[in-house]
């Protein structure tokens, strides 16, 4: 006997057969979207959803002269790469200048389709590739020109322990917030890990949250369709069925309105916690409990929001084991820098400081000073002075060693020393013994100036004894007290204690 199969029935086809009046969107895209379908289960949090918005005419206001103004001065000041349609960001006054009537009548219609975006993928600091979403600049424009009008309607429904993308809150006070849940005795944190967060948003749950808060139609047909956009990427066009590419000015937003009810549940549950964006972590008292939330939560989000948590990357632990926005909170509710985030930014200054790049001492200062003044700032609020301490020195070293090899030879090297202050006699000496020392070591199996090598020789006691050289070039004769300070002015301190040129320890076989 043979089974039919029922077709699969859509979001649209469901919003179809619970509000009749309303027409299913064509093939075109057209799309009307009401509040949330009756029969869809709603989360626990919906009981204190506020209602939607009375307003018919969003789009009127997000077509006024002076919100396009600004729109316009913003995407700008952002710049940005192009999107697929190759047009850079300095080029969008001259095309509103020919376009304006046709792209604010697109918009009122509710007609305006946006272009596909522009995938580029790029490295994650924990392994992986994120994959970004560029819009054209055109649609960054109408999404700049949606997100400020629509942004404060929906910031005053987000809760107060969320703290990313929202203006007037910082990384710095999720930080603070989460060092006084810490200091109250909650040093057990569940670290809850999304998987793939912005590639897995499903459109339809999505949807169906915005539709509580929006009555505009056209608003909402033209949200949807940012949000089916295609991706172009090595020349092929791709159909996105779920999540929101980072990349344009509506995704934050979007995310944490799909994360509210999160946050609603986890009030609801009287439990303290801090999310940024996708980075949530919620503190308890005890690892017994740390397991109950993590395994509740986790249900909560895979089944009333569609979301994947990773299992590999989630934990329950102790606070000092874990990191929070680069951060790792300690004891008693310190703060210091995570070893992760020290690691990455010496990787970045060994890419800055790179002895083969091929570019000047002044660019490389440049791109330190720039890198390091925001890496600093970023991380004040942390305990962290001796790390900055050996930082500047480790710095400094590899700022010394660009510059000799920048020299290349003798004459050089002296020059340099001289315009440090160095007297020419002693330029010239401390170069002739540098080049003694480099030619000694360099004769051993060891690396120079790195590995302390072996040399056999003869003792004044024992005739087979095994010398080793104690100390490293910097150690030896050659020691050069001026490059210690790359310059700084400033007193000059006393000459150090000559040294012999290799400083041998007797170890008897």
């Amino acid at each position: 006997m043979d089974v039919k199969r029922q077709p699969k029935i859509d979001f649209w086809e469901m919003l179809e057969k619970l509000t009749p009046e309303n027409r299913r969107p064509g093939d075109s895209g057209e799309e009307v979207i009401q509040a949330a379908a009756r029969g869809e289960e709603q989360a626990t949090s919906a009981c204190t959803q506020p209602p939607a918005l009375a307003s018919d005419a969003l789009m009127e206001r997000i077509c006024e002269p002076e919100n396009r103004k600004l729109a316009c001065k913003r995407v700008m000041a952002n710049k940005g790469a192009p999107g697929v349609d190759g047009m850079a960001v300095r080029q969008l006054p001259g095309w509103l200048d020919g376009h304006k009537q046709e792209l604010i009548a697109s918009l009122l219609d509710g007609n305006y389709q946006p272009t596909e975006v522009r995938g580029v993928p790029i490295p994650k600091p924990g392994g992986g590739m994120r994959q970004l979403g560029i819009p054209t600049v055109v649609d960054r424009l109408v999404q700049q020109m949606i997100l400020q009008v629509f942004g404060p309607i929906l910031e005053k429904t987000f809760s107060q322990s969320s703290y990313g993308f929202r203006p007037g809150r910082s990384a710095h006070d999720a930080l603070h917030k989460a060092k006084e849940h810490v200091a109250d005795g909650f040093s057990i944190v569940v670290d809850i890990d999304l998987e793939r967060f912005f590639d897995r948003v499903n459109h339809d749950v999505l949807m169906n949250r915005l539709s509580r808060h929006v009555r505009d139609k056209r608003l909402l047909k033209i949200i949807g369709r940012f949000l089916r956009a295609g991706m172009m990427q090595d020349g092929v066009c791709v159909g996105r069925h779920e999540g929101t590419p980072q990349g344009g000015p509506l995704s934050p937003v979007l995310a944490n309105l799909l994360l509210t009810d999160l946050d609603r549940e986890l009030e609801r549950r009287g439990h303290r916690f801090c999310r940024y964006a996708d980075d949530c972590n919620i503190y308890v008292r005890s690892m017994a409990a740390g397991e109950r939330v993590m395994a509740g939560v986790s249900e909560f989000l895979e089944r009333k929001l569609r979301l994947r948590v990773n299992r590999e990357k989630s934990a329950v632990a102790f606070v000092q084991e874990r990191k929070f926005l680069g951060c790792r909170l300690l004891p008693g509710g310190r703060l210091g820098i995570a070893p992760q985030s020290l690691d990455r930014a010496k990787e970045r200054v060994r890419q800055i400081t790179r002895r083969s790049r091929g570019v000047s001492m002044d660019e490389v200062i440049g791109e330190l000073s720039l890198f390091l003044n925001g890496w600093v700032v970023y991380f004040r609020v942390a305990e962290c002075k001796s790390h900055l301490q050996r930082m500047d020195e480790w710095i400094r070293h590899k700022i010394r060693c660009l510059r000799l090899k920048m020299c290349k030879r003798t004459k050089p090297i002296a020059d340099w020393r001289m315009k440090l202050g160095v007297p020419e006699r002693r330029a010239w000496i401390l170069d002739a013994e540098r080049q003694r020392v480099v030619a000694e070591v360099g004769q051993s199996p060891g690396r120079r100036g790195d590995v302390q090598p072996l040399v056999r020789g003869s003792g004044p006691d024992d005739p087979d004894v095994e010398v080793r050289a104690a100390t490293t070039l910097n150690e030896t004769a050659g020691y050069d007290e001026y490059v210690r300070w790359c310059g700084r002015t400033g007193a000059e301190r006393p000459p150090p204690t000559r040294l012999a040129p290799t400083q041998l320890q007797l170890k008897c076989n």
